[in-house]
């Protein structure tokens, strides 16, 4: 829709916390519009047909949490198929470079880890997770590895804090259609501009003035759910300046977690919704989802440190790096099974410049920081202001229906 020049309320971005947004203030009598920099809706929820029959979701995937799960009810109103098989995180498919007595002694380490992180959680205290790894255990880099997948960071770099503050349910269930295939349906009938990069939040008069790549236009009150590297780079800057939210957008860095997608010859030699990965000892490594949904396809994930330098070393290098470790894990000749079909690219997303938010040691409490109203007029979400479901789609549009609630308090006793 074109750019209007007044609007009651600006969303600044289409991610899933500014859909969550606009389709809470749809029918609230405020006149509402989001402003999207990408041609397209989703924000880091995005699928593509990575070749026919087999969808790829670029950025999340997953319905975490799926018994508390807002885009559950989305996906069965919109008559999305749900996929509720169980995860094969847990399980290992073969034996090849993991024999099952050190899964368990693996497991029994990554769990002790988790206890004594929550207990010193309990304490009050905020640390860096990682200091909670037992002194000299072997499993130590793998456990960083499960970080660096969860968290897109390693654990030197997670406050111990926002860790146990983290909710999971332990369920979680597929869109079949794809993630990012269903924030596109449930954006389709929200008010929109693509395209429309802003640069500039000024709230220095009367009303706020927003500068965009289209123009500007001035609001009543604005929804800000950019991600937390584009705030404390200043991508978007605000006159004018908020300190405190720059120092709180920089404490809760997006980590990186990134995903490619391999064709696979002769599929039926693997198993379905299987899983593969290798105890290498290193915290360097991918851990690979075999045949998802029954495909003829192999999905590898890489995190942390180590995602970005395969990023950093140009396109392909994740799917090389993939087909080397399954190779080195199933034997040569699935080197000529395994075709690279896509992958993701997120830290060098300039809309993103990361995956998902977690809080730097010392800073898990400026999640509620980023997440407050200022002056009654700017209100901002995303996942990162989730106080529980932070790094998930579901916390982002959560984020988004409390922001525009927000809005509707204030604009009542205006």
């Amino acid at each position: 829709m074109p750019l209007p020049s007044e609007i009651d309320v600006a969303i600044i971005g289409a991610g899933a916390a500014g859909l969550g947004a606009a389709k809470a203030l749809k029918d609230s009598g405020l006149s509402a519009i989001a402003l999207e920099a990408r041609d397209r809706v989703g924000g880091r929820g995005y699928t593509i047909m990575a070749a026919p029959n087999i969808p790829f979701d670029v950025g999340c995937g997953w319905l975490h949490s799926a018994d508390k799960n807002s885009f559950v009810n989305v996906a069965e109103q919109l008559h999305f198929e749900i996929d509720k098989t169980r995860p094969p995180w847990r399980e290992q498919s073969f034996d090849a470079g993991f024999p099952l007595d050190e899964r368990v002694e693996f497991m029994a380490a990554l769990e002790a880890f988790y206890a004594r992180a929550e207990e010193a959680a309990t304490r009050g205290s905020d640390s860096p997770a990682g200091a909670y790894l037992e002194p000299g255990n072997r499993w130590n880099p793998m456990i960083d590895a499960i970080s660096t997948y969860a968290n897109g960071s390693e654990l030197d770099r997670v406050s111990v804090q926002d860790l146990d503050a983290y909710e999971d349910t332990g369920v979680n269930w597929r869109v079949r259609r794809g993630y990012g295939e269903l924030m596109t349906a449930y954006g389709a009938q929200l008010p929109l501009a693509l395209n429309c990069q802003v640069t500039l939040i000024d709230h220095s008069g009367a009303r706020v003035r927003i500068e965009t790549s289209q123009g500007s236009l001035t609001a009543r009150r604005v929804i800000v759910t950019v991600p937390t590297n584009l705030m404390a780079e200043e991508a978007i800057r605000f006159h004018p300046a908020l300190p405190a939210k720059l120092d709180a957008a920089a404490g809760l860095p997006l980590g990186l977690a990134d995903k490619v997608m391999l064709a696979l010859d002769q599929p039926e030699a693997l198993p379905k919704d299987g899983n593969l990965r290798g105890a290498t000892m290193r915290t360097a490594m991918g851990s690979f989802h075999l045949r998802p949904f029954g495909q003829a396809c192999i999905e590898g994930y890489f995190g942390g440190r180590f995602a970005r330098q395969l990023e950093d070393a140009g396109k392909g290098a994740l799917a090389a790096q993939a087909i080397d470790e399954i190779v080195a894990l199933l034997g040569s000749d699935f080197r000529r099974r395994l075709t690279p079909l896509a992958e993701s690219g997120w830290a060098h997303d300039p809309f993103a410049r990361g995956s998902y938010s977690h809080a730097l040691p010392g800073h898990a409490a400026k999640r509620a920081v980023l997440a407050a109203p200022v002056d009654g007029r700017l209100f901002f979400a995303g996942e990162a202001t989730s106080p529980n479901f932070f790094s998930t789609a579901h916390g982002a549009r959560d984020s988004g229906e409390r922001a525009a609630k927000e809005v509707l308090m204030a604009s009542a006793k205006s």
